[in-house]
């Protein structure tokens, strides 16, 4: 396959300022500022720890940051725990070196139940305690929590509708009623917008139940339901878009990984083994979701020694095709072709698989399709059986941020004995002590590594417009928020660098496309001022032939080092085969234009031949996307596409006849506004066969709100049409 990389990339301005620095308004950083403001320790987060063992029996840790904790299960050829192994028993390997084991210490754990103490009249006139609302970090140098399972339960609230909250909160009563033995010790996480920790880790069964009764159910259910996704067989609902106001908050899924990642963080400091009993009701993606978040947060887990253990509240769904009576009933001929059934099928599916994800990649199990979900909680419970918990100081002081594997034998001659344990972990990057070439080294590795750093939060969008018979001209955009991205002041004036590498990926996972770029971004007072309120938006383009691909971008900001990922899969479809539909490219909506040479920083100058040939240049500017699809009333909303392989004018052969309307939809399904029918009729000749359609509506007359905005496009000669929606927010 030969694909080539189109050099349009640059750093686009808005203003005065050049790589897209997009001014919004004070609350479109939100989500930005908020994930740069988090502890960078849980040591932010600590409170009071449950009674430890004696401090003579307590296993001490040296302060020191290449000290490396596993837990190591040891089991008979019938599946039994093999206890009472001495350190000698057993040799830990990294990367092939055997390593001298500094702590080794036998977590015995029971299973049977514990029974509820028998009510005293003192205890029922008792008032119950404030639970400790915050993750107790242990004493540095010590084990606290010994012969104990560490188990948290971790509620999502923003996924499930009240009747999947009660359930969850059902589960949650029955375990501690019937199922909680004297080793379980127990913290509470509730998760709406942010992770709030309600308890600690205690074994107080009755605080533990208050806590759960207590729980505000009905909160955050508005986040549950699925955006509208334009399927034309979807529930006619006219929803537009999650009830989320922050730009960046538009990509949920990673909004919930990141949440998964801050409590590990908060956990990592305990050296024992942790379950996270995850309540949800599937994780659900609501735009261009990043694959990277998902790695960092797997590999965030498995440093904390964190094994996820999702649960769908959900229960057993057999739903009738189309949805049952608290659903609408879908659009089109979904309900009588099959369509629909599928649809609603892949949808449940599709919202399980970052959990089957969380669970596979962490040591945990995924508990799905069962409306006994208390069972899911002791699935976890018999999973956390007792280890020994082994640790080590690593000889490899280079923090070089690589995989190192680490392995495990048994010198006890057992038969059919087998020795299992943590495989990995990725070493610390340290950016200040890297030279020139260990920073390139850097950029080049994190586009391969299995260890994603997402420090620097991005959003990305991808389109595809068809250039050639068998070759696509695919824009991508990425916006990263000015707030977290670090200034140096020279003079009056300032500057920040940004390095940006892209790698796209066939199906056979050849690389088919690159991207390298070094762009250096100088501000005047002004806009320095004004840039840590904005953001920076970067576009490249690559040239495709149809297809499936992977995509993975890694941006660095270099005076700080942070660094961020995005990854993805997309699908190129191909236009040239017949299709009873009008066949479109992407739609792109935007806020704002630029001169071509507006860009405040940019790779190289792009021809005149090249500009002409990219679908966002018209005439002497170019069109930004808005990723995030949040708008201002005070600004104007520019619709760009293309319309393929319209049939000629019978009465002039070298025009088409195709009507263009647009109308936006409020979350009641009433129409907002409409524009419309406007006439295309001109082909352009740097795209075969390809109608723009080019029109622009000023924001100023439509009240703030969610809306899906449907475009319809028909070509009167062929009498083909097409009707594509997307979401948008006006505030």
């Amino acid at each position: 396959m030969q694909t080539k990389l189109m050099r349009t990339k640059g750093l686009i301005a808005a203003g005065a300022v050049g790589i897209a620095l997009l001014i919004p308004t004070a609350t479109q950083f939100l989500w930005a500022q908020q994930q740069a403001a988090q502890p960078a320790s849980p040591a932010a987060t600590t409170a009071k720890a449950p009674a430890a063992a004696s401090e003579s029996a307590t296993p001490v840790f040296r302060s020191n940051s290449n000290l490396v904790i596993a837990d190591v299960t040891v089991r008979d050829k019938a599946g039994n725990i093999i206890p009472n192994l001495k350190q000698e028993d057993i040799t830990v390997y990294e990367d092939g070196k055997p390593q001298k084991l500094s702590v080794f210490e036998y977590q015995e754990l029971v299973m049977e139940p514990e029974p509820p103490e028998e009510l005293k009249l003192a205890d029922e006139l008792k008032l119950p305690e404030k639970p400790k609302a915050e993750l107790t970090s242990p004493t540095p140098g010590q084990l606290h929590f010994k012969d104990k399972r560490l188990m948290v339960f971790y509620l999502d609230f923003s996924s499930m509708a009240v009747a999947e909250q009660l359930r969850a909160q059902d589960a949650a009563l029955d375990y501690l009623q019937k199922f909680i033995t004297k080793d379980d010790l127990v913290a509470i996480v509730l998760y709406t917008s942010t992770p709030v920790v309600l308890t600690d880790f205690t074994d107080d069964r009755d605080e533990l139940t208050n806590v759960i009764r207590q729980l505000p159910i009905g909160e955050a259910t508005e986040l549950a339901g699925l955006a509208d996704t334009g399927d034309d067989n979807g529930q006619d609902t006219g929803a537009a878009f999650v009830a989320d106001e922050t730009e960046f908050n538009v990509y949920n899924t990673d909004k919930k990984l990141i949440a998964i990642g801050q409590v590990a963080k908060m956990l990592k400091s305990f050296p024992e083994k942790k379950a996270l009993i995850y309540f949800s009701s599937g994780v659900s993606g609501t735009g261009m979701e990043n694959q990277a978040q998902l790695e960092a947060t797997i590999n965030l887990a498995e440093k904390a020694n964190m094994a996820i253990f999702p649960i769908d509240a959900r229960g057993l769904m057999a739903d009738p095709p189309g949805g049952g009576a608290s659903t609408a009933g879908p659009r089109g001929s979904g309900l009588y072709n099959g369509s629909a059934y599928n649809s609603q099928r892949s949808g449940i599916n599709a919202s399980q698989d970052t959990l089957n994800s969380l669970a596979a990649d962490t040591g945990g199990k995924m508990f799905v399709d069962s409306n006994n979900i208390a069972l899911g909680i002791q699935n976890a419970q018999k999973a956390m059986s007792s280890y020994y918990l082994v640790g080590y100081y690593s000889n490899n002081n280079n923090e070089d941020g690589k995989y190192r594997k680490i392995s495990y034998k048994l010198n006890s001659k057992i038969s059919g004995a087998k020795i299992e344990g943590r495989e990995g972990y990725y070493a610390d990057k340290n950016w200040q002590k890297m030279n020139g070439e260990d920073k390139e080294y850097q950029l080049t590795q994190a586009l391969s590594s299995g260890d994603p750093v997402t420090d620097l939060p991005l959003v990305l969008q991808l389109d595809y417009f068809r250039i050639s018979p068998t070759a696509y001209y695919v824009p991508a955009s990425i916006r990263v928020p000015g707030s977290v991205v670090a200034v140096a002041q020279k003079g009056g004036a300032a500057e920040t660098q940004l390095d940006f590498a892209g790698q796209v990926q066939d199906d056979t996972h050849a690389a088919v496309g690159n991207v390298r770029d070094n762009i250096k971004v100088k501000l005047d007072g002004a806009n320095a001022e004004r840039a840590t309120k904005g953001t920076y938006q970067y576009d490249a383009g690559f040239t495709l032939q149809p297809g499936t691909y992977h995509l993975k971008f890694v941006v660095r900001e270099n005076i700080s080092g942070k660094m961020g990922t995005f990854e993805t899969r997309f699908v190129i479809p191909d236009l040239s085969a017949d299709t009873h539909g009008l066949k479109l490219s992407s739609i792109i909506l935007s806020n704002q234009r630029n001169a071509v040479n507006a860009a405040v920083g940019s790779a190289e100058r792009s021809s005149r031949q090249t500009l002409a040939a990219n679908p966002l240049v018209v005439g002497t500017e170019k069109v930004i996307p808005n990723v995030t699809k949040v708008f201002r009333r005070s600004q104007t909303l520019y619709v760009n596409f293309d319309v393929y392989d319209a049939l000629p004018d019978p009465a002039d052969t070298k025009a088409r006849r195709v009507k263009v309307s647009m109308s936006l939809f409020n979350k009641n399904g009433v129409k907002a506004f409409e524009v419309g029918p406007i006439d295309a009729t001109q082909v352009i000749s740097t795209r075969p066969e390809a109608v723009p359609v080019q029109f622009q509506i000023p924001l100023k007359d439509i009240p703030a709100g969610e809306y899906t905005s449907q475009i319809t496009a028909v070509d009167e000669v062929s009498r083909k049409f097409a009707f594509p929606r997307a979401h948008l927010v006006v505030r």
